[in-house]
């Protein structure tokens, strides 16, 4: 039901989509959209945007944090112990399970092929997010070219991310802070 905002509800939409993402948690953010934005229309476009930057600027994996987050924006603490919950029961059931037989399958070729098929899926659902993203955010030079300089440091360059971060933050905000300033004198 598209309306029901229910802590059950949350719980259901989100073990969906930890039982169907593989490839962690940027692999689950178009399923997570497309579930709480267009489907559920829970929260919106603009708010799946703010979720994602709180999500991976906080400690965590991303995809807990943004199910916390969207479980709290939608139900309160009831819906983000429920969303949260919903989203790590699969994987942490799949991987118990999986800790137990792979050790015995891990040389085979079939099983190597098939991880390989698995992260060439994942590659194409971060791209996929990116675009999808990219496609919502603000336009101009300041936003690319700090993702550009992101981007270099910390894929190319192999920059720790947290002071890539830091410093995106520090920059966007200056940016939005000098943006303001101008509008007021105006």
């Amino acid at each position: 039901m598209k309306n029901d905002r229910s802590a059950l509800a949350l719980f259901l939409t989100f073990l969906k989509i930890g039982a169907f993402t593989f490839g962690g948690g940027y692999a689950m953010i178009p399923l997570i959209q497309k579930e709480t934005v267009e489907s559920k229309k829970w929260i919106s476009d603009d708010d799946i945007l703010e979720i994602v930057a709180v999500a991976e600027s906080t400690p965590g994996p991303i995809a807990v944090n943004a199910a916390t987050f969207v479980g709290c924006r939608v139900r309160g603490v009831p819906g983000a112990i429920a969303a949260t919950f919903g989203v790590v029961l699969p994987s942490f059931t799949i991987i118990s399970l999986i800790s137990l037989a792979l050790r015995e399958f891990e040389s085979l070729r079939p099983v190597r092929c098939a991880f390989f098929g698995i992260r060439a899926g994942v590659l194409a659902l971060l791209v996929k997010a990116l675009v999808s993203m990219a496609s919502k955010c603000r336009r101009g030079a300041i936003p690319v070219l700090i993702a550009l300089g992101a981007f270099i440091l910390a894929g190319l360059l192999g920059a720790n991310v947290i002071p890539v971060l830091i410093g995106c933050a520090a920059v966007g905000l200056a940016n939005s802070l000098i943006t303001a300033k101008r509008r007021e004198t105006k």
